[in-house]
């Protein structure tokens, strides 16, 4: 047998392979053409699945927005950061010192009557 034999229009309109993925619209054509309860039973099930997937999936890019906006204001955010780090640091340095000097004992006059043999 060749190829030629199994030739139909059929074939030729809608390719030479099956299709592999089906919608929610093509799950309700089947239910239609074989007209069984059972059939139209699993068809509207899968349509329910398919919608809750849909639905699932758009949630999903909401969030995958959501999240691509936040990462864009943390960049920013940690650029700021990052400048006003440096200066956060000298202020802190600056009080390291205020408060080193103010813990160091200073020399002072003693306070007091002098006596000649303390003062020679």
């Amino acid at each position: 047998m060749t190829k030629g034999t199994f030739w139909s229009p059929l074939r030729l309109v809608l390719g030479g392979s099956l299709p592999g993925v089906f919608t929610e619209h093509g799950v309700l054509m089947l239910a239609n053409v074989l007209k069984s309860s059972k059939a139209i039973e699993v068809s509207i099930k899968i349509i329910d699945i398919f919608v809750r997937l849909r639905e699932a999936l758009l949630g999903n890019k909401k969030v995958l927005l959501k999240l691509e906006q936040l990462d864009k204001k943390l960049i920013s955010m940690e650029h700021d950061v990052k400048m006003h780090d440096g200066a956060i640091k000298t202020i802190f340095e600056l009080i390291k010192e205020i408060m080193d000097e103010k813990l160091r004992p200073r020399s002072r006059n003693s306070i007091g009557f002098k006596t000649k043999a303390a003062g020679q």
